[in-house]
């Protein structure tokens, strides 16, 4: 195998083993090359890489040490990606009765939702995740999206059992937006006891939702490692249960009355 052709091989492979590592002498065996054109080879895939903003290449030395592929954004793509959807998404005619707002369209675009993703995956790179968990329907692709970039399997909670699920817990929580009394399931053998979960959810209007997946993961013992949220509504009227969260957009204004609606980068931009 040329160069040539043993760096396209090795980039994907790293691209779809994220969060992996892998020995040298797998790459060896793998593309039958020399131990110093791998390390080679590396360092060049690293290098690109870090230029175009999209990760990193990190190795541990020693016999049990190896090369692993860590995704991590670089802010100027993120907030590029950001710029995109927020232009996507300030139209007025999204807004729906009740102060909500028309999103379906962006969460079933291949391109956003991977963008997305990798947002979100950046976002939480440091943190080590065994399970992304989402409540269905709508985060499912974004909870899909962000644990193909970092390498984790998705666990969704639904609102009611089935019968495929098994034995399953189940809690009560009050819906933020509309203050009833709602329920959450998930099967028993969804999530391992002591294991660090990433919670993610479409929008947050006063976090209802996302506190009654903070409680049903106290249920499995889970360690909440980070909460991320693709919009949140900016309602100083609301009471906002949940306050340490990761937002990419905020809608600063959504009246349905004028039929205005703003929108604008989450606190994830701020720091």
């Amino acid at each position: 195998m040329k160069r040539s052709e043993r760096l396209v091989a090795m980039t994907n492979f790293f691209i779809e083993n994220p969060k992996q590592q892998f020995s040298l002498p797998f790459f060896v065996e793998q593309y039958d090359a020399a131990k110093s054109s791998i390390s080679e080879d590396i360092d060049i895939i690293d290098d690109m890489f870090q230029r175009m903003g999209i990760g990193r290449l990190t190795t541990v030395p020693g016999a049990a040490g190896g090369v692993q592929y860590i995704p991590d954004l670089s802010k100027n793509m993120a907030h590029q990606y950001m710029n995109d959807l927020i232009e996507r998404l300030q139209d007025s005619s999204r807004i729906l009765p009740g102060g909500y707002i028309y999103m379906s369209d962006v969460l079933g675009d291949p391109k956003f939702v991977r963008q997305i993703g990798q947002v979100f995956a950046s976002a939480f790179q440091d943190q080590h995740i065994d399970y992304v968990v989402t409540v269905a329907t709508k985060g499912i692709p974004l909870a899909y999206a962000v644990a193909q970039v970092i390498g984790a399997p998705v666990v969704i909670i639904r609102r009611d059992p089935k019968v495929t699920e098994g034995s399953t817990v189940s809690i009560n929580y009050v819906s933020g937006s509309s203050r009833k009394i709602q329920t959450m399931v998930l099967s028993k053998r969804s999530i391992e006891e002591g294991a660090n979960v990433l919670i993610l959810d479409d929008f947050m209007k006063a976090g209802g939702t996302v506190q009654g997946m903070m409680n049903l993961m106290n249920e499995f013992d889970a360690n909440v490692q980070g909460i991320g949220v693709l919009a949140e509504a900016d309602d100083e009227d609301e009471d906002r249960k949940v306050h340490n969260y990761t937002s990419l957009l905020k809608f600063t204004e959504l009246d349905e009355v004028k039929q205005s609606i703003n929108v604008e980068k989450g606190n994830y931009f701020q720091s």
